[in-house]
């Protein structure tokens, strides 16, 4: 799987799972949402589906839904601060285009 996580990516989940001190895994997906069709979905959870894919990287454990994959392949989790917002960036090599606020996307 080509996912990567920049420094700072991977500097704030380990933070993260590091304070709640569980077996904790970075869910990673697609859903059907907003103007242009699909927006990602990033969260923590303790549980795992039969048909999800698995893979760590960087002590960091992650998991895909198969529905996702091919529409994730080769992106870049990024973790940025700006004036005033701060939050995870998706770079994704597979957008065709993005909806003008940039909460929803199409490949």
């Amino acid at each position: 799987m080509s996912i990567s996580l920049t420094k700072n990516a991977v500097q704030h989940i380990l933070t993260y799972l590091y304070n709640n001190k569980k077996d904790q895994w970075l869910r990673i997906g697609i859903k059907n949402s907003g103007c242009f069709g699909m927006s990602y979905i990033i969260k923590i959870v303790d549980n795992i589906n039969d048909d999800d894919l698995i893979f760590e990287t960087q002590g960091i454990k992650i998991i895909i839904d198969n529905k996702s994959i091919l529409y994730l392949k080769g992106i870049e989790l990024d973790y940025v601060k700006e004036k005033f917002n701060e939050g995870f960036k998706f770079n994704n090599p597979n957008i065709k285009s993005i909806c003008g606020c940039g909460e929803s996307f199409h490949t």
